[in-house]
């Protein structure tokens, strides 16, 4: 069974996701151990993508346990799925720098301060805010609407696009010139209706990877990142 593999030695901070140190009591970190930088390093045995994909997800639910900030969150995926990305041999540093050169999130400007308000599925239209990614800087917003480019188009038919030339696919947003292939992760979240049993899908926002080859990403990734998405969207507390 795969464990995570890095945790330091020094205590979680008892700090609330926005910095105030009164809101957790000593009781809940007691034993917790901040997760460690290196749950980005992929050991030497990680050879297939299948390998890397289950690898990574521990260390992603490791990051994620015990918080619930999306901002946090966000950030700390963001951060060890790029990172991992550039020590794994099926994607790894190319000549031009990495191979994957962008792995980040798109919201609904709904999510973001100072409204943070309950989104839903009948809302529109919608514009999708830059969140916390790794790699070059990225277009601040994306309007959602047909045509408007890869992350507005799988954010609206809440699917998963694998576009393995950005440059012949309708209405691409081209934030790096540098980028051949993408691929666009909607982030879906079931919430009640009201105190009704009867649910509905919303979806908060997409993941978004960029890679410099053209066709970076297959069917494993795929499988991989949808299960990464998944359990970062169940893990965070998305609105008051």
């Amino acid at each position: 069974m795969l464990r995570p593999k890095h945790r330091s030695e020094c205590p979680l901070s008892v700090l609330t996701p926005y910095g105030s140190p009164d809101s957790f009591s000593p009781s809940t970190t007691d034993g917790l151990t901040m997760p460690h930088a290196d749950s980005s390093d992929i050991p030497e045995y990680i050879k297939s993508k299948k390998e890397f994909w289950e690898y990574l997800h521990v260390q992603v639910a490791a990051l994620l346990d015990g918080q619930d900030s999306w901002v946090t969150n966000l950030s700390n995926v963001s951060s060890v799925v790029y990172h991992s990305l550039m020590g794994f041999e099926g994607f790894g540093m190319a000549k031009t720098g990495p191979t994957v050169n962008w792995c980040g999130f798109y919201l609904d400007s709904c999510l973001f301060p100072p409204s943070s308000s309950r989104l839903s599925s009948a809302d529109s239209p919608r514009i999708l805010l830059l969140g916390p990614f790794c790699g070059k800087p990225a277009c601040q917003y994306i309007r959602a609407q047909k045509g408007g480019g890869v992350c507005a188009d799988a954010y609206l038919s809440k699917k998963i696009l694998v576009v393995p030339d950005v440059e012949a696919y309708p209405g691409h947003i081209a934030c790096d010139g540098s980028t051949l292939s993408e691929i666009v992760l909607p982030m879906k979240h079931k919430v009640k209706i009201s105190d009704d049993k009867d649910v509905e899908e919303v979806v908060l926002g997409v993941m978004d990877l960029d890679s410099v080859t053209l066709a970076a990403f297959d069917e494993e990734d795929v499988s991989g990142l949808e299960r990464i998405v998944e359990t970062t969207v169940s893990s965070c507390k998305w609105w008051n």
